[in-house]
């Protein structure tokens, strides 16, 4: 709708330094298989694909305050 409205549509750029993090730091991938993997595998092994939990509700993260204090 912005195109009917006289703006122009920008789209973001990829975030490629974080999708290779993810890929070749915290997955621990080889360089070939990062780059082998399609974007549908990469969010699968990446965690982005399922579905998100709830938000923790404020009573609950208290508790847990409680529960684990951090000495501050």
């Amino acid at each position: 709708m912005k195109a009917a409205a006289g703006i122009e549509a920008r789209a973001e750029p990829f975030p490629w330094e974080a999708a290779m993090h993810v890929g070749l730091c915290r997955l621990r991938l080889s360089s070939r298989d990062f780059w082998a993997l399609t974007p549908r595998e990469f969010f699968a092994m990446a965690g982005s694909s399922g579905p998100r939990g709830e938000a923790m509700e404020r009573a609950r993260l208290e508790a847990l305050m409680r529960a684990f204090p951090d000495g501050t």
